[in-house]
């Protein structure tokens, strides 16, 4: 795969990914904070939400900064990857 080919791959996966945890979160917060909680070692993170609407511009700004550094590090990767294998 070229480095770009690459780089849009991961930008995708990361994007979906995103989405479906923020959909996770939407449809059942409490579940998903209890997931959060244990996946860091027992921290608890409930201090730290507030009950708030879903912003959309939030979503989608965060959207397009992870999916864009996603398409910078899977680039980057597959370059390295093709420069270190030859």
């Amino acid at each position: 795969m070229t480095p770009i080919r690459t780089g849009i791959a991961l930008a995708i996966t990361v994007g979906v990914f995103y989405a479906l945890c923020a959909l996770a979160w939407f449809i059942a917060p409490g579940l998903f904070l209890g997931f959060l909680n244990n996946l860091f070692h027992g921290m608890d993170f409930s201090g730290m939400v507030q009950p708030r609407p879903f912003a959309w511009a939030g979503f989608l700004i965060a959207l397009i900064i992870l999916s864009f550094w996603a398409l910078l590090a899977g680039s980057f990767f597959s370059w390295l990857l093709n420069r270190l294998t030859r």
